[in-house]
């Protein structure tokens, strides 16, 4: 009868089995065959394409203006024949607060005549929001301009809670399929936000600013630094401007959340995370096509004409510290002293464009500049000539083609620029090519513009020397250059941009690193019931990353009274064998879980120790490697402060994880081809664990132990459990039936996968 009944068990052990992995089959079949409900693209801004205002009840809808907007409305009116089935909706701020009484008129009108969808925020949330934490903080911060940056913890909290507010009206009109494109330092905390109410969600982020370096970025308080890189890392694909500001990201998600990266890729959040460049561009046909046009022609005889056939040196900006206006006048007055035949001949035209008035480091800009403009005006002006023409005020398209296009020379020289425009739409303005570009060696479009004349804008010698070589430049030189520039600017457009940051984002999205299978709870439950069927059970379980995070040192490590309580009662079930499998030294082992009923297994299969039993070698290993393999660690730990080494009786491990992430990430490449090649004749491997490397013997690991335990035993339930390298021989010996589970979606052998250590604690308590 016990045989029957035994028979009974295995069988249904089986057919337990074969559900699962039916289940398991099922899953992939239906991620194969998913396909989006809809092709549509979310963007969502800080604004809406549209501007709203409220006079006596009455509103009025305005085009917004900013080159976000500007580029993005181009695409959309010109988009490419593959890209024509998108449809595209905006989310944002509409620039006002709204009645709520004219709410539903408003989404109404925004939905049926913009296909908008409005993001209703108070007046003063959005001025601490806006003008406090995004203007106030990110802005100088991500400019280098730390002396205006202020770190106040209300406008932080609130900052949050704006991302918090446009998440609810995202998550609201989000449909399966639908990507999401974020853009700019205003909604840094929204695709970690997107992430974790829409795990599937294809979500882009591209920051239209500088990222800054390392050293400027810590500056931030430490809670904040950390959340903006997560909260950037919700995104698959993060996008910026220059390589530079690229490799600045990754430098600081490295030192500040110790996460590596890959030729730019991420592996996070059991993602993938591509960032990349994507250089924006503008509408170059607009542009171009319009100064050739009679109109745009005549307006530009009149620019002249006001001028007095002077040579026109134009300075566009919009109010703002980081443009280096102040530096520029100066550098023009440097330029006046040193070239008195210039007197007369030149005159500077300054349009300044009125932006945040409302912030106090913007007030100081605008009087300091004005008190300059007057100086300088004071000091040179003649009879017949006032050197600097002064205009505070927006231009509109048509007279900004015309001015761009009038203009000899472009002085373009911000301290600090994500891109800047303003310098592609000079250069796409000159409808028969002349011209002269001066920038500054600061912007993002300094990387592509490179026949252009590029200075460093804090130099005044630099500036002044600058504006003669572009005064004195023959006209065949200067179509030479602008022609190279025309052609890389018109290749490169905005439709360019968008359609490349969006194919992007749709490869991303179909990149599958592993074929593991997220351990859900209708999997669980499948595994506990062929748990509770089986007879005689086995778990092999990982420590450290496994049923404990990691720690900055071995010791602090510690198992927590939860995680020894779990294993005791785990083990006091007769029918079920519980096996840690450490890379850690028996003594540690010993001391930590020598009281439980349970076996360990230390470095990685070479000691183990059963109930009741002392420690034993599995296999016959030599150790003498050692004394010639300590050295060549030792003089790395001596050269990187914050690594150490771990002397255990039959391997070695060099720990990183409280060192110089940076220095450590090019040194373990030198420290693993030292040992690779010192160890070649020796019957060693050298593997790489989280934040670590270790030499251990090839004779043994912990797939080895998993088939001294399993060959030949008729075990019904097999449990494997770990996290990173090492554990992958565990998942490879397990036999067929047995259930392998990583701990993180990396690349593995293991049929399932869940997220961390937590996640494995509440699974195993459902086994006890």
């Amino acid at each position: 009868m016990n045989m029957i009944n035994k028979i009974f068990d295995r069988l249904y052990v089986l057919i337990q089995t074969l559900i699962v992995f039916g289940k398991k089959e099922k899953i992939e079949k239906t991620e194969k065959k998913k396909e989006p409900t809809s092709k549509r693209t979310v963007i969502v801004s800080n604004r809406l394409p549209v501007t709203l205002e409220i006079h006596d009840d009455t509103i009025t809808y305005m085009p917004s203006s900013g080159g976000l907007v500007t580029g993005l409305q181009s695409f959309l009116q010109n988009k490419a024949s593959d890209t024509a089935a998108h449809e595209f909706i905006w989310i944002g701020w509409p620039g006002c607060s709204i009645p709520e009484e004219k709410k539903e008129e408003v989404i109404k009108k925004l939905s049926k005549e913009y296909n908008c969808i409005p993001v209703f925020i108070d007046e003063k949330m959005m001025d601490k929001f806006y003008h406090g934490f995004c203007n106030k903080t990110i802005w100088p911060l991500f400019h280098y301009f730390q002396v205006y940056t202020e770190y106040n913890e209300e406008n932080w909290l609130n900052y949050i809670e704006v991302n918090k507010v446009f998440h609810e009206v995202v998550s609201k009109n989000l449909n399966s399929g639908d990507v999401v494109w974020v853009h700019d330092y205003h909604l840094v905390l929204l695709p970690r936000m997107l992430r974790e109410t829409h795990y599937d969600a294809h979500i882009g982020f591209f920051l239209h600013i500088p990222f800054p370096f390392f050293e400027i970025y810590r500056l931030l308080p430490k809670i904040w630094r950390e959340n903006i890189l997560l909260g950037l890392l919700g995104s698959n694909v993060i996008g910026f401007h220059t390589h530079n500001y690229v490799q600045y990201f990754l430098s600081c998600v490295l030192r500040i959340l110790g996460i590596d990266h890959s030729t730019g890729q991420i592996t996070y959040g059991n993602r993938l995370i591509h960032v990349e460049s994507f250089p924006m561009g503008i509408d170059f046909n607009k542009f171009n096509s319009f100064a050739k046009t009679k109109q745009s022609q005549d307006e530009k005889e009149k620019i002249k004409e006001f001028a007095g056939q002077k040579k026109i040196i134009l300075s566009l900006d919009r109010l703002d510290y980081t443009k280096g206006i102040l530096k520029r006048l100066q550098g023009f007055e440097k330029f006046l002293q040193k070239n008195k035949e210039w007197h007369g001949k030149v005159v500077l035209m300054l349009i300044i464009v009125p932006s945040r008035t409302l912030v106090d480091s913007y007030q100081l800009t605008k009087k300091q500049l004005d008190e300059e403009i007057g100086r300088i005006n004071g000091k040179f002006t003649a009879l017949n000539w006032t050197p600097i023409i002064y205009q505070y005020k927006s231009i509109p398209f048509e007279q900004l083609v015309s001015l761009y296009d009038a203009a000899d020379i472009a002085l373009v020289t911000p301290l600090r620029d994500g891109m800047n425009l303003i310098a592609k739409e000079y250069l796409a303005s000159k409808a028969d090519s002349s011209g002269v570009l001066i920038l500054s060696e600061m912007a993002g479009a300094a990387k592509e513009l490179t026949e252009s004349l590029i200075i460093n804008p804090y130099n005044l010698e630099e500036i002044a020397q600058a504006i003669e070589e572009a005064l004195n430049m023959p006209r065949e030189e200067q179509l030479r250059r602008n022609q190279y520039l025309q052609n890389r600017i018109q290749r490169y457009n905005v439709v360019r941009w968008v359609h490349e940051f969006l194919s992007k984002l749709e490869q991303s999205a179909q990149i599958v690193k592993t074929k593991a299978i997220f351990l859900d709870e209708n999997l669980q439950a499948r595994l506990f019931a062929t748990y509770q069927r089986s007879s005689k059970r086995i778990f092999f379980i990982d420590y450290d990353g496994t049923l404990k995070p990691f720690a900055n040192t071995p010791i602090q490590a510690k198992p927590t009274l939860e995680i020894l309580e779990l294993l005791q009662t785990l083990s006091q079930n007769q029918l079920t064998h519980t096996v840690i499998t450490s890379g850690r030294d028996k003594d540690t082992l010993e001391n930590w879980f020598g009281h439980l009923s349970i076996t360990l297994v230390a470095e990685h299969g070479i000691w183990i120790k059963t109930q009741n039993h002392e420690w034993r070698l599995t296999r016959n290993v030599k150790n003498d490697w050692k004394k010639q393999v300590f050295p060549i660690l030792e003089t790395y730990t001596d050269s990187i402060p914050g690594t150490f080494i771990e002397n255990k009786d039959y391997s070695l491990s060099w720990h990183y994880r409280m060192a110089d992430p940076e220095q450590c990430l090019l040194k373990k490449r030198e420290l693993i081809d030292d040992l690779v090649h010192f160890t070649a004749n020796i019957d060693v491997v050298i593997a790489q664990g989280n934040k670590v490397v270790e030499i251990r013997s090839s004779a043994v690991n912990k797939g080895t132990i998993v088939h001294d335990f399993t060959s030949g035993k008729r075990y019904s339930f097999i449990m494997c459990i770990g996290d990173d390298t090492t554990d992958e021989d565990m998942f490879k010996a397990a036999p067929r039936i047995g259930i392998t589970i990583k701990v993180g979606q990396q690349e593995t052998s293991a049929k399932y996968y869940v997220n961390n250590s937590r996640e494995v604690i509440a699974l195993l308590k459902k086994f006890v």
